[in-house]
């Protein structure tokens, strides 16, 4: 009885042109049929039942025949009753008058009432629901398998204009990437395609990638239609979805069928550290994290020749305050030389900020991939596997590693006066960039060394592998 997903039929003509954007026509048949869906009546029991549990009311009959349930309800569509089962003593079953018959539902109770995936706070409400949506689906069937056929938001795409109206779309995916060819004797040849680079400025571009909308089941207050097919989103509870990110309202079945679009609102964005790579660069509409580029920039400027660099830990008080400053001014936060004296704080917080991503920079899905790829014996074929796990990072993340990667190169080159190679950074940065899906501690020993092979690997072949 828990009322299925929806979509649309009709488009809605809208301009193409975000300057003349105007909201779209909600389709109403959908909303009518609700409206027209039996209310619920409550059959009451005459006598008051001894067996009957303190989160049922009067509409509980005690053990009664399926028959009997019938003949209680036969007067009129959208009347209920709650029955002990006879086959299954200790168990109840709702029985609801519609579509002149006598529908039967196993009902249980956990603090809340169901019969599937719907919780509700009162048997009136799980009734009310489930009359609407019994109403709607018997009647509008059709209208319903085809409702994703024209959706709106496909023909004009107003979400995203009505979001960022006037946002320039750039690029999308990975930055133009070199095709190398690794060769014997350790020789890699590729084309020229840059200059040589002066500093991480260099190259530098923005890029709008492609993002899934973080979907969740939501309860809308008043009536609310859904943003892919303009339709009428029914029910009591548990309408549709909602995207935590952008706030993109959509029926279940349609969000299977939203591009890959969501353009996260900053409203929603609570906090820039443990959030979501590719979630936080989209609200910024920024190539990399904040964190990244401005610890980055501080560290270049003051710190190369620090001796120990991110092997040194920073007081960890003052690191715990430069998080809590990201978190609440973003990138307005104040990580100078005047407030943090000690280098190693900043570069504290840029690791803490790289462990606490919720996706690792090296994605859980590919972790076994670059850990195989570490394993190989034979150096070509070693980097051309690492190569080619690089092109299947997730845009957002490829960027960022990219940007770190060259920056760690060019730590490497203070060699003298940090004490710092690539093989010490593949040591402090291997278990931060990439962690095992499972998160176990023997996994994580075990694959140490391949951890830190993969980063020094990433270091020494930079320039070829980015």
């Amino acid at each position: 009885m828990a009322a299925s997903s929806n979509s649309s039929l009709s488009g809605s003509s809208v301009s193409s042109d975000a300057e003349d954007f105007q909201p779209p026509i909600w389709k109403s048949y959908l909303y009518q049929l609700q409206q027209e869906a039996p209310r619920p009546k409550r059959v009451t029991c005459p006598q008051e039942m001894e067996s009957r549990p303190k989160y049922y009311g009067r509409e509980f009959h005690g053990m009664v025949s399926r028959e009997r349930a019938d003949e209680l309800l036969d007067s009129a569509e959208g009347a209920y009753l709650i029955r002990e089962s006879q086959r299954q003593p200790g168990t109840h079953t709702l029985a609801l008058r519609f579509g002149n018959q006598t529908l039967n539902y196993r009902l249980f109770y956990d603090g809340k009432h169901f019969v599937g995936e719907k919780r509700f706070e009162s048997i009136h409400d799980l009734v009310t629901d489930g009359l609407i949506t019994l109403y709607i689906e018997t009647k509008a069937a059709e209208y319903i398998s085809r409702m994703t056929t024209n959706p709106i938001y496909e023909h004009v795409g107003y979400t995203s204009q009505r979001r960022d109206r006037g946002t320039q779309r750039l690029c999308r995916g990975h930055p133009p990437s070199r095709k190398v060819t690794f060769q014997d004797e350790g020789k890699i040849s590729s084309p020229p395609l840059l200059g040589p680079r002066a500093t991480l400025r260099d190259q530098e571009k923005h890029h709008s990638y492609d993002k899934v909308h973080n979907f969740k089941t939501h309860t809308f207050r008043g009536p609310h239609w859904c943003e892919y097919c303009a339709n009428f989103m029914w029910g009591l509870i548990a309408q549709g979805l909602r995207c935590s990110d952008c706030g993109l309202n959509v029926h279940k079945q349609c969000s299977r069928l939203v591009p890959s679009d969501c353009q996260p609102d900053l409203r929603r964005i609570k906090k820039v550290f443990s959030c979501d790579l590719t979630t936080l660069v989209k609200a910024h509409n920024t190539p990399r994290p904040m964190v990244v580029d401005m610890c980055i920039r501080e560290i270049e400027r003051r710190g190369l020749q620090s001796e120990g660099l991110y092997r040194v830990s920073g007081f960890t008080d003052h690191i715990e305050d430069v998080k809590l400053a990201f978190d609440r001014d973003g990138d307005k936060a104040d990580i100078s030389e005047d407030t943090y004296a000690d280098i190693n704080i900043i570069a504290g917080a840029l690791k803490l900020y790289l462990r606490d991503l919720p996706i690792p920079i090296i994605t859980y899905d590919l972790y076994s991939r670059f850990i195989q790829a570490a394993k190989i014996t034979d150096p070509d074929a070693r980097l051309e596997a690492i190569h080619d796990g690089l092109l299947l990072l997730p845009p957002a993340h490829y960027e960022t590693l990219r940007f770190l990667v060259t920056h760690l190169k060019r730590v490497t080159s203070f060699e003298k006066d940090n004490l710092m190679n690539a093989e010490n950074l593949g040591i402090v940065f291997g278990p931060t960039l990439m962690r095992p899906p499972d998160q176990s501690t023997l996994a994580t020993l075990n694959d140490m060394r391949y951890q830190k092979l993969v980063i020094q690997l990433l270091i020494e072949n930079e320039d070829i592998l980015f």
